[in-house]
This record gives structure tokens, C-alpha cells and sequence, in this order.
């Protein structure tokens, strides 16, 4: 019978034992601040913020947000940066991407201090990462090793096929099951659009990964029985119901379940570890920068 695995439940359960990690902090007179920065009309990244901040009231994290202009000059943004990095009480800083086309994406992960990067995307935190001595895990390859431990999935051993090569998923979840330690020594193919026969790839993985943003890359007939199905993508279909649409995973859930041993559903998988480890990156930023000896889960 195939376990569908309840990013929910899991990501739940993690929030309860930060709460015992914000305790300590807080019997150490350390409050963990959050600050997130949008510079965007977008309705997604105004969404993905809100249930960021709120997440972080439910488990006694200090959520600061700022919001600026989406034509206001790039400097506006980086004087921001420079009072969060300088501001004591803001131990993690997070700026909802994406940011607007005169504003260089580049440069924003840049000015980020790094000890307070808890998405882990500042130069300095990736090359720690592809150097097995990470600082912070992104957010959502963090969830997905996670999710594998938590089901009780062996890499070690094992061969996945992660698919989508980007900066925020693909390339960090490859490093991470690569590495040697829990939830890593894999042998891991990286696949994405311009893969040939993906199928063949697909087939010979006990864990496959999905992350780019296709609708239905995967489907049944490209799993080998038994593997591990872990769909990261997030797609807006066309749906006959009240909001016209549906989400939807980059993995056709029906077919894929008749074949998998354990798979994710869209929604309820992925999406809320993602927000899970956010939080979790940003306690351990609060302990690192106060010199707080705290005990993650």
C-alpha cells in the first residue's frame, strides 16, 4: 500500500519542538526575529509572506515586515538591507522574490548578511553547503531530506533523480543527498528540460524528485515499482470550480501512486516543510548570533 506523506502532520511536529528551542532562547532573554522584505504587487508573493509571518507568531518567533514600492530605486531596497543587517533584534532576513527587473537579484543575495541568510542563498552559505559544512539548508531541500527521514526512506545507497537544475531546489537538493550523513549518500542524476529520454532516468530511481515546474512530467509509467516520489512543483491548472483553477504537482499523483511506495501530495507535502525549516533556519540563526546553545529537532 502506498504511504502518502503528510508534509502537514510532519511540519506540525517540527513547529512543537521549535517551540521548546524558542523557550531556551527565551529564558536566555533572546527573542528570534524574522524580517521579510517584498518589493512586489505579486498576489503569490504577498500570500507566501503573510503565511511566513504568521508562522512565525504561532511559535513565538518576532516577524518584522517591510514593504517597498515595487518602482521605488534599488537603493531604497539596499538601505533596508543595511538597517536589517546592523539591527540586533532581526536574526534572519528573507527578501520574497521575485524582486522587480531594475533591482539586480544578484546583487540582493549578495548584500544579505550571511548569518542572517536563513534561505541560504548568499554566496557564502552555498559554497559552505556544496562544502558539507553548511550554515543554513534552503528551506525547501532542507524539508524534502526532512520528509525522507521522517518516512523512514534510505538514501544511503540509494539512486535519485532529482528533476530542475534551479538555484533554489535543484542544485542544493542534489548536494544535500550526496553528502555523507543522514539522509545523504546517494547517487544522485540531475535531470531537467533539455534531458533526453527522461523516462530512462526516471526508471532506474529509487527516489525520484521532482522540481521543475512542469505539470505532469511524471507520470506512472516512469517509476520504477517501489521508488520514493517527492513532487516539489506547484502549477495552477485549469479547473470547473469557483477559482477556475486547481494546484497541481509536477507528478501525475494517480498513476504515480498506483506504482510508488510513499509520494507527496500538491498541496499538503512539500509546501509546508518549506515554511517549517524557514522557521527552523531561523532559530538557529537566533542561537548562532547570540551565542545561545539550543537543541534543534
Amino acid at each position: 500500500m502506498t504511504t502518502i506523506i503528510d508534509g502537514n502532520a510532519i511540519g506540525d511536529d517540527i513547529r512543537g519542538e521549535l517551540e521548546g528551542s524558542v523557550e531556551v532562547l527565551d529564558e536566555a532573554g533572546v527573542t528570534p526575529g524574522l524580517a521579510t522584505v517584498l518589493m512586489s504587487e505579486d498576489p503569490a508573493s504577498s500570500t507566501y509572506v503573510s503565511m511566513k509571518q504568521r508562522a512565525c507568531e504561532e511559535i513565538g518567533i518576532n516577524g518584522i515586515h517591510v514593504e517597498i514600492e515595487p518602482d521605488a530605486p534599488a537603493d531604497e531596497l539596499f538601505s533596508t538591507l543595511d538597517e536589517l543587517n546592523a539591527d540586533p533584534e532581526v536574526h534572519g532576513i528573507l527578501v520574497q522574490m521575485p524582486v522587480p527587473d531594475h533591482v539586480d537579484t544578484w546583487e540582493v543575495l549578495n548584500y544579505i548578511n550571511p548569518a542572517k541568510d536563513v534561505d541560504g542563498f548568499h554566496p557564502e552559505n552555498v559554497g559552505r553547503l556544496v562544502a558539507g559544512r553548511p550554515r543554513f539548508k534552503p528551506a525547501t531541500p532542507h524539508g524534502v531530506q526532512r520528509l525522507l527521514q521522517e518516512t523512514g526512506v534510505e538514501t544511503e545507497g540509494a539512486d535519485a533523480v532529482v528533476i530542475g537544475r534551479s538555484d533554489i531546489v535543484g542544485k542544493p537538493m542534489a548536494n544535500l543527498l550526496i553528502q555523507k550523513g543522514p539522509v545523504g549518500n546517494a547517487t544522485v542524476t540531475i535531470c531537467h528540460s533539455r534531458t533526453a529520454d527522461l523516462a530512462a532516468k526516471t526508471r532506474q530511481a529509487d527516489i525520484v524528485i521532482a522540481a521543475v515546474g512542469y505539470p505532469g512530467i511524471v507520470d506512472g509509467s516512469m517509476l520504477k515499482e517501489g521508488a520514493v516520489v517527492i513532487d516539489v512543483g506547484v502549477n495552477r491548472v485549469d479547473a470547473d470550480n469557483e477559482r477556475g483553477y486547481k494546484l497541481v504537482g509536477d507528478v501525475d499523483f494517480e498513476s504515480a501512486r498506483e506504482v510508488a511506495s510513499a509520494i507527496t501530495p500538491v498541496p499538503g507535502g512539500v509546501g509546508p516543510m518549506t515554511i517549517t525549516m524557514l522557521l527552523w533556519n531561523t532559530v538557529k540563526a537566533a542561537g548562532d548570533l547570540e551565542g545561545v546553545d539550543i537543541d534543534l529537532p
